[in-house]
């Protein structure tokens, strides 16, 4: 089994401004609030949380191959 990484970082697409983050194992972030500009993020259409839109590594759900938990 392909070990989770928990950590991703995300990536603003307005400021660029970045901060890393651990992801939650029972629950997909649908809503995420930059630091930097305080744009709230949403996932982009066909991403099931802003991890797989935004960060450095998709979410846990993803990374296993399984959908996202809602």
């Amino acid at each position: 089994m392909k070990q989770v990484i928990l950590e991703s970082t995300i990536t603003c697409p307005e400021c660029s401004h970045q901060k890393s983050e651990v992801m939650p194992t029972d629950s997909c972030l649908f809503f995420y609030e930059c630091e930097g500009c305080k744009k709230l993020l949403k996932p982009n259409p066909g991403d099931c949380c802003v991890f797989c839109s935004f960060g450095s590594v998709q979410c846990p759900p993803v990374q296993q191959g399984k959908n996202c938990i809602g």
